[in-house]
């Protein structure tokens, strides 16, 4: 019975070692241009997950990366505007 379990763990292993190798990575520029489609709201976010074959959960990490970085940035802005206008 051991001999089997040690069988199918490393079958398990080696599937997700294969998972792993072939997954797909998404270029900035591709994650620019999925997020903001996804906001629009011009079809669901499964449709667009679906049609670009990311998992919903992706997506909403991404657009919660995307929203936090521009959240940042206009902060900084702000920041700099009101120590501009001070000077």
């Amino acid at each position: 019975m051991t001999e089997k379990n040690n069988q199918n763990r490393s079958v398990e292993k080696t599937i997700r070692d294969i998972r792993r190798a072939t997954r797909r990575n998404y270029s900035t520029e591709e994650k620019i241009r999925i997020v903001p489609e996804g906001l629009r709201g011009e079809d669901s976010i499964a449709e667009l997950c679906r049609r670009e074959g990311i998992n919903t959960n992706i997506y909403y990490r991404w657009s919660k990366e995307f929203l936090e970085a521009g959240k940042k940035r206009l902060s900084r802005d702000t920041v700099r505007e009101a120590a501009y206008n001070e000077s």
